[in-house]
């Protein structure tokens, strides 16, 4: 894959430079202002809506949404945008698409968006490449949303990275006893609290301007219809599997429901 040949300005916050930035895709939405969002991998129902409902106003504002490619709040974040208006780091090559569950996902980002990676082409995830398309993440967005986390998880390495670089950090209000790392981050006045995503956008956003470009995800909209698992399986036979692993959809008596 091709290489990133100017520096990107965001990234100069990073400890050191990354020597290579391969990547796939619409390189322009570099350009663009951009909010990290990253969080658990299992999030509650709860979670996974505020999150779809803050990346989907966002992206209304031409806002780009960058995040790590995983499932859960990361899968939630890119999906809810559309594959032509985020980011996706990658912990893996390019040519790696990790996890197998967010494979579809990827690729449509990879035609419409755009996947970044410090890694060659063919290099397969290990323990500390998580942590280094972490560091990543957090570096591109002005500012990083943490969707859910609990104490000692993956996503707080993300945080760390964030309080390092001077970054803003956004967390939702959760209930005691759910998402500890987000609350203790409140607790301690290391993170503010988007209570209201209207005047959150306000602080974030022109919002005067509104995006014609967002895309629709049509498998969601397909979905929240109430259809048959049949005629989901028949009309988007890729979707389905990775969509019920991740979160976004459930299926009850035969029917599918959006859970976001």
């Amino acid at each position: 894959m091709p290489l990133l040949k100017d520096k990107i300005a965001e990234l100069l916050v990073m400890k050191k430079y990354p020597s290579e930035i391969s990547y796939s895709g619409n390189k322009e939405l570099l350009k663009k202002t951009k909010i990290s969002i990253v969080g658990s991998r299992k999030p509650t129902k709860y979670s996974r809506d505020m999150i779809q409902r803050l990346v989907m106003s966002l992206v209304k504002y031409d806002i780009c949404i960058v995040s790590g490619g995983a499932m859960g709040i990361d899968a939630v974040a890119h999906s809810s945008a559309g594959a032509s208006s985020t980011i996706a780091v990658l912990p893996t090559g390019i040519n790696i698409k990790y996890p197998a569950v967010n494979k579809n996902l990827l690729t449509d980002i990879e035609k419409n968006g755009l996947l970044l990676s410090q890694f060659k082409d063919d290099f397969r995830a290990t323990p500390w490449s998580f942590v280094v398309r972490n560091e990543l993440v957090v570096a591109l967005g002005d500012i990083l949303v943490v969707g859910e986390a609990e104490l000692d998880s993956g996503t707080m390495r993300s945080v760390e990275f964030a309080l390092k670089m001077g970054k803003e950090i956004f967390v939702f209000p959760q209930r005691l006893g759910e998402s500890g790392a987000t609350n203790k981050l409140l607790e301690e006045s290391k993170a503010k609290c988007i209570y209201n995503i209207d005047n959150f956008l306000s602080k974030f956003c022109d919002t005067s301007k509104i995006s014609k470009s967002v895309k629709k995800d049509d498998f969601l909209e397909f979905c929240s219809t109430n259809p048959s698992y049949e005629e989901v399986l028949s009309k988007f036979p890729s979707r389905v599997f990775e969509a019920e692993l991740s979160g976004e959809i459930i299926i009850k008596n035969g029917r599918v429901l959006t859970t976001l």
